[in-house]
């Protein structure tokens, strides 16, 4: 029977004080400790500001409690702890095991590519921002929200923005599966059969298959490189 630390993180303080956010993390931590019949010892929630977010101190103290009781540091979500390569560089040296509840199967080396990967698309999604708007002054538009925009648009606004960082990070860790098994033989096939069984979708909400491997595999290669 394994011991559990939790580690939850709620973005804003008003989630932390409503608990918006925060109770689906903790159900889906207590599903997966019952499920694998062990006890949750202890849990951390960090609540962090737009100006808080490189500052986090409950984690520390998570890690540093799982590592003097020998439990297993679990999170509901594994975007909750795979930010930066740095951070979970961290994590590594500090020899705690730790799982993540929508990824179970997910390995050290698969955390620490999927940090990789998405340090480095946020880098290249900032680089390619900057440019667009700077070529658009040089074009002569004027950049900023229209007076007259309305709330509607507004909210459709709002809505593409998620779609589009929902899919970017269903892809990241799509992509760190499949240089993981590729490095270990796997054909695009089996890779793509794999994908689907983890109920990994294309950013079109489709099953996987071995064309959309092959892409986003070529994808990662050329953002390597």
């Amino acid at each position: 029977m394994k011991n559990y630390v939790g580690y939850f993180r709620v973005s804003t303080a008003e989630q932390g004080k409503s608990g918006l956010g925060l109770e689906s993390q903790k159900t889906m931590v207590d599903n997966f400790v019952n499920l694998n019949k062990g006890t949750l010892i202890n849990n951390f929630t960090e609540i962090e500001t737009g100006t808080s977010k490189r500052k986090r101190t409950e984690i520390y103290k998570a890690i540093d409690f799982a590592k003097q009781n020998n439990a297993v540091l679990i999170i509901a979500k594994i975007d909750r702890l795979a930010r930066n390569v740095f951070f979970v560089s961290s994590l590594m040296e500090a020899g705690v095991e730790f799982v993540a509840c929508d990824l179970p199967q997910a390995t050290n080396f698969t955390i620490h590519l999927y940090a990789a990967l998405a340090e480095m698309e946020a880098k290249l999604i900032s680089e390619r921002t900057k440019s667009a708007l700077a070529e658009k002054v040089k074009k002569g538009y004027s950049l900023g929200t229209p007076k007259n925009l309305t709330d509607e648009g507004k909210l459709k606004g709002l809505q593409v923005i998620r779609k589009k960082a929902i899919d970017n990070k269903s892809n990241i860790q799509s992509t760190a599966l499949i240089v993981e098994y590729r490095k270990k033989g796997c054909s695009y096939d089996k890779i793509a059969e794999t994908l689907n069984k983890l109920n990994f979708t294309t950013s079109h909400g489709k099953k996987h298959n071995s064309t959309s491997v092959l892409r986003l595999y070529k994808r990662h290669l050329n953002l390597s490189q």
